[in-house]
């Protein structure tokens, strides 16, 4: 369904944040390894926030580090998942995100491309998503409730989205390698 993922992507933020994120995509053996990189001002605060993601072959999240940089703080933020819905935060069991099976960053346009991936959804049809949540501000982990339904496209793809916790519903856009192009609000695809 989806074409092969290009060698990077690039994202401007917009309206919510002003800033930018680059992310390389390499495939490997068990999956595939994402590198990232977004920087944003947002609410009277500059964040610089690094992150590597490994996913196994079905886009299920295995693990993710994230380095945060503040004004006055470094933060790094280790994630681990068993594949089938069960996730440690730096190195404690968080039952809280039982039945997740995707890593949000708050800070990437890409993490909305997981779910998209693994859920595989045919046009018309529709699935809960939720993931676990990583704040941009602060690097701390909550669940976040998410509903995607496909929807018709002439080319790429499109979802109807929602994120009820942020009172955010949207239609994102998609290309054919199933990388967000528009994400109302938040981020466009510049390269």
């Amino acid at each position: 369904m989806f074409t092969p993922l290009p060698p990077s992507a690039a994202w401007s933020h917009r309206l919510a944040r002003t800033g930018f994120e680059v992310t390389y995509f390499r495939e490997e053996q068990s999956g595939f390894l994402i590198e990232g990189c977004a920087t944003a001002a947002e609410d009277d605060l500059v964040w610089i926030i690094d992150y590597r993601l490994r996913l196994d072959q079905d886009w299920h999240t295995r693990s993710v580090r994230i380095d945060g940089r503040y004004p006055t703080a470094r933060r790094t933020l280790t994630v681990d998942a068993d594949g089938l819905g069960h996730w440690r935060v730096d190195g404690v069991a968080a039952p809280e995100l039982d039945g997740c099976l995707d890593i949000d960053l708050a800070a990437s346009a890409f993490t909305n491309a997981l779910p998209v991936h693994r859920l595989d959804l045919a046009v018309g049809s529709a699935a809960d998503a939720p993931a676990a949540y990583v704040a941009a501000e602060d690097l701390t982990v909550t669940r976040l409730p998410q509903h995607y339904r496909r929807l018709p496209a002439e080319t790429g793809h499109r979802y109807d989205y929602a994120a009820p916790a942020f009172d955010y519903h949207a239609t994102l856009t998609y290309d054919t390698a199933g990388l967000i192009v528009d994400y109302p609000g938040l981020a466009v695809r510049t390269a």
